[in-house]
C-alpha cells in the first residue's frame, strides 16, 4: 500500500519501512519548540520528572513571543523562567528581546526546519512548517518536555486530504484567501486528525509566504499538520537559510486519501471569516457595511515581508480612515528591518498606523490592542473565537493583508480592489 507524504516521513523517523493510517509509533525529532506562555509548563513537568539533560542542545528553540516585551510581572517571570533553563542547558536556539520574532515565522527565517523533518511545538500553529514539506504539528506541554529530554514523541499516524491546486491566485488575492476559501468549504472539523496534503500544478504558482500561511491555519480546520509538495520554491528558500541537511519524501502513486478536493487558484476571490469561527467566510464584497474599530496587519500567520509589501503598497499616500486603530506588526527583527530599508515604516506611520516590535500581542488578547465591549477588528490573525482579542462581545474578521490594508483606509470591510 501506498504512502502519502505525512506518512513517509513519519515512517522514516519511526525506523519502519511503511504505516498505516491509525498505526501508533514513536518517532524521532528534528526539533522541538516552546514559547514563553508554553515553554515554563513544559519546563515545570521536565524537572517533576526528574529529567537532568536535554535531548540535544541543537534541536530544541525557545522563542520569546507572545507577552514580549514583558507586558506585566507574570509575563516577566516566565520569560525569566525561560532564560534560566536555556542558560543551564546550553540551548542554542533561545529568542528574546533584541533577537527575536514570532516563533513560527522565526524558525523557517533561521532555517531552523527543512524539508523531511518531523517537529513538534507547545503551539497549535506549529503545523506552519509543513511549507517547507515537514511534518510538523502541536502538541501539549507534557509532550513537549519528554520531546526535550528523549527527542523521541509518540504518534498516531494520520489519515490525508489530498488538496489538487490549479490554476493562478488573481491580482489582490494571496495564500490567506485560499485557506479561508479552503476552511470555509470544509469547516473547521472537516479535516479532523488528518494531514492535509497540498499538491498540483497550481501549488508551484504560490510564494513560500502563501504556502507558509496557509500551513499556517491547517489547524484551523482540524487537520493534525498541513504539508505541501517540495518543489524548486521551497528548495531556493531552504537552501539560501539551510542549518542541517534535508531529505524531500514524495507521496506514492498508490497513496490513500479520505477525499481528493480540486481547487481553481483563479476563482479565488478577496475572503473573509466573519465572527466567531475560521468557517464562517463570506466574500469581502459583500461586507461593506460592517464598520471597524482596528485593523491588525501581522502574526503568523500574516506577518511576513510580502505581507508588509501589500499592506505598504495600499496605505502608500493614504490615511486610515478617522476612528480606525491601525496596528502594524512585522513578524521578526528581520521583517522589521526590511520594512525600514524599504521604507514601509515610513509609509505605515505616516498613514496614521502603529508599528510595533515583533510580538504576537493582540491576536491572543495579549496586549498591543484588546478590543473592548462591541468592537470590531479586522485583522490578519489566524482565530475569531468569542473573546479572543478582548471582550466577549467584540468581533473579529479574519482577512488577508490586503483586505484588511484596504479596509482600514474605507473604514469598512471592502474588497482591496475597491481602493
Amino acid at each position: 500500500m501506498g504512502m502519502t507524504m505525512t506518512q513517509k516521513i513519519l515512517a522514516a523517523h519511526a525506523g519502519l519501512e511503511s504505516v498505516v493510517a491509525g498505526q501508533l509509533i514513536k518517532a524521532k525529532l528534528d526539533m522541538v519548540l516552546g514559547n514563553d506562555i508554553t515553554s515554563p509548563v513544559a519546563i515545570n513537568e521536565f524537572e517533576k520528572i526528574g529529567f537532568k539533560n536535554v535531548f540535544d542542545k541543537e534541536k530544541i528553540s525557545l522563542v520569546m513571543d507572545h507577552f514580549v516585551p514583558n507586558k506585566d510581572i507574570k509575563a516577566a517571570q516566565q520569560t525569566k523562567q525561560c532564560r534560566c533553563f536555556a542558560n543551564a542547558h546550553d540551548i542554542k536556539h533561545y529568542y528574546d528581546v533584541g533577537d527575536m520574532g514570532i516563533e513560527h515565522a522565526l524558525l523557517p527565517e533561521k532555517g531552523l526546519v527543512g524539508p523531511g523533518d518531523v517537529v513538534i511545538g507547545a503551539d497549535s500553529h506549529t503545523c506552519t512548517y509543513g511549507a517547507l514539506g515537514a511534518f510538523s504539528t502541536g502538541v501539549g506541554s507534557t509532550d513537549m518536555a519528554a520531546g526535550m529530554a528523549t527527542g523521541e514523541a509518540w504518534f498516531k499516524v494520520p489519515s490525508a486530504i489530498k488538496f489538487n491546486l490549479e490554476g493562478r491566485l488573481q491580482e489582490g488575492c494571496s495564500g490567506k484567501d485560499v485557506i479561508l476559501h479552503l476552511i470555509g468549504k470544509i469547516g473547521v472539523d472537516g479535516a479532523l486528525y488528518k494531514s492535509m496534503e497540498f499538491t498540483g500544478e497550481g501549488m508551484h504558482s504560490l510564494t513560500m509566504d502563501d504556502r507558509l500561511c496557509m500551513a499556517n491555519m491547517a489547524i484551523e480546520a482540524g487537520a493534525k499538520n498541513g504539508i505541501f509538495e517540495v518543489d524548486e520554491i521551497t528548495l531556493d528558500y531552504y537552501k539560501e537559510r539551510m542549518t542541517h541537511p534535508y531529505t524531500v519524501f514524495t507521496a506514492d502513486e498508490d497513496a490513500e486519501y479520505d477525499e481528493v478536493i480540486t481547487i481553481d487558484l483563479s476563482e479565488i476571490v478577496p475572503t473573509v471569516a466573519c465572527p466567531h469561527l475560521p468557517e464562517n467566510t463570506k466574500n469581502a464584497s459583500e461586507l461593506s457595511e460592517v464598520k471597524i474599530d482596528q485593523c491588525v496587519i501581522g502574526s503568523c500567520t500574516n506577518g511576513r515581508i510580502s505581507d508588509m509589501e501589500i499592506a505598504a503598497k495600499i496605505l502608500d499616500g493614504k490615511h486610515v480612515a478617522k476612528g480606525v486603530r491601525c496596528i502594524i506588526i512585522p513578524a521578526t527583527q528581520e521583517i522589521y528591518m526590511e520594512c525600514m530599508k524599504r521604507g514601509y515604516t515610513e509609509i505605515f506611520i505616516k498613514a496614521g498606523c502603529v508599528v510595533s516590535t515583533p510580538t504576537c500581542g493582540p491576536c491572543l488578547g495579549g496586549y498591543m490592542g484588546i478590543l473592548a465591549e462591541d468592537e470590531v477588528a479586522i485583522a490578519t490573525t489566524n482565530r475569531n473565537f468569542v473573546g479572543r482579542m478582548g471582550h466577549v462581545t467584540s468581533k473579529i474578521y479574519l482577512a488577508s493583508p490586503a483586505t484588511a490594508a484596504a479596509s482600514a483606509v474605507k473604514g469598512y470591510i471592502c474588497d482591496p480592489k475597491t481602493v
